[in-house]
């Protein structure tokens, strides 16, 4: 795997942990490129409001405006409308890999479950260290947290049999691949349930390609060069890719073997890009310095302006009702990121921290993008004036299959965050 960490716009830690290929022992290293999975969503996620910005694509009109090869829905027998911003929040009742509506609902309702008794059991944890004023509950949270994150990794790993992920087709255009799911029937009514779907965001693809005038990939690909990401690319198997990682799986044994061959062609938008570490950290920091412009007071003159103006990203990275994230269940997915919030019920008690991520699972891949904004309300008013990005950004991508990478990102950021608080006189100058 690979670690990358930026203060403040600036590259401070990327190294490679283990192999790139475990056969020939070919070491990681920080150039080495990865699938990035669901990453994807968020990079798609620019050229749509990109193409929004320029009054090219309408967020709210019914994507068969753009996409008319995509069939009109009905939901128990009344018609409803997808739009690309329930699309780009999973709210749009499209499946994602599972066909089968009854076992995705009892998916949901085991979910819950499990959130509700984690829930009781932290609250019965914290009231018997209130009444008997001692450390006693700390254990039985341990082995909760333990017991939350092996039922994650087992959700992972049923996710992985589904025989969607295993497509070795190669799909040519983004409207060819419509036809695995647009006549299948919706799992809820548009904008009532939160339903991550990989399949809802090949549709927005296709509502790119048609808002841009162009071929869905060739419009990504420029926006990777305009966002100087030139390791970013497509995960094409023919190509010459230097650098590129080999992937692997844990047998039913759990021993390590090489992933099976799959064309990603058919997910371009939801999981199809291959990047690098320094790649991803650039494009979190593009946002960062964007969505930051709209809040620093006292901009110095000459600033740039961001790629997407503060407001789009402000709207981006504001969590939107009736979803949620499985990666953390304290956040709301928004516009293709989850969103946590700032929260602090009670005082010198846990206290949330706002931060925005989104994570990554392909076959024989796992990965995360962090962005911890800098608290700007926290800088003396009298001190030297702020450039963004102010902030913590953490990628971790490696070529194995089911892990979790979020709440390691999560904890390096606030590591990075504390050496950076604890150096009163660093200097808030613009990047070089």
């Amino acid at each position: 795997m690979v670690v990358g960490v930026s203060v403040d716009g600036k590259e401070v830690w990327a190294e490679g942990m283990g192999y790139a290929d475990v056969e020939n022992r070919v070491l990681c290293h920080p150039e080495t490129v990865f699938r990035v999975a669901s990453i994807s969503k968020s990079l798609t996620m620019v050229a749509v409001l990109k193409l929004w910005e320029e009054g090219r694509l309408d967020l709210d009109a019914p994507v068969q405006r753009y996409v008319p090869e995509f069939p009109e829905k009905e939901y128990e027998g009344e018609k409803v409308t997808i739009t690309t911003r329930l699309l780009a929040s999973h709210l749009s009742g499209i499946r994602h890999y599972e066909k089968d509506v009854s076992k995705v609902k009892e998916e949901k309702e085991k979910a819950n479950k499990a959130r509700k008794a984690a829930d009781d059991a932290t609250k019965s944890v914290q009231k018997e260290k209130e009444d008997k004023g001692s450390e006693k509950g700390t254990p039985a949270k341990a082995g909760l947290e333990q017991e939350s994150s092996n039922s994650k990794s087992g959700r992972k790993k049923k996710e992985f049999e589904q025989e969607e992920y295993y497509l070795k087709e190669k799909f040519e255009h983004v409207i060819d691949s419509l036809d695995m799911f647009k006549n299948d029937p919706l799992f809820f009514k548009p904008g009532s349930q939160f339903l991550y779907s990989t399949h809802g965001f090949t549709l927005l693809s296709a509502v790119v390609e048609r808002a841009s005038g162009q071929k869905f990939t060739d419009y990504m690909l420029k926006l990777f060069r305009d966002l100087d990401m030139l390791r970013t690319g497509l995960d094409e198997n023919e190509p010459l890719v230097y650098n590129r990682a080999r992937y692997y799986i844990h047998n039913k044994k759990g021993r390590l073997v090489n992933a099976p061959y799959v064309d990603n062609s058919y997910k371009w938008a939801g999981g199809g890009f291959l990047s690098t570490a320094s790649d991803l950290l650039k494009f979190g920091n593009a946002m960062l310095y964007s969505y930051q412009l709209g809040l620093v007071k006292n901009l110095p003159t000459g600033l740039l302006p961001g790629y997407l103006k503060p407001g789009t990203v402000a709207m981006m990275w504001s969590g939107v009702p009736n979803t949620e994230a499985s990666w953390d269940k304290d956040g709301k997915y928004g516009m293709a990121w989850l969103v946590v919030e700032n929260k602090q019920a009670c005082g010198f008690c846990r206290r949330q921290r706002h931060y925005t991520s989104h994570t990554g699972g392909a076959v024989g891949a796992s990965s995360v993008l962090l962005i911890l904004p800098g608290e700007l309300d926290s800088e003396p008013a009298d001190g030297p004036p702020l450039i963004p990005p102010q902030g913590v950004v953490v990628t971790i991508i490696c070529n194995m299959q089911s892990v979790s990478l979020n709440s390691t990102a999560l904890k390096i950021a606030m590591e990075f965050e504390k050496d950076k608080l604890a150096q009163p006189d660093r200097k808030n100058i613009l990047p070089d």
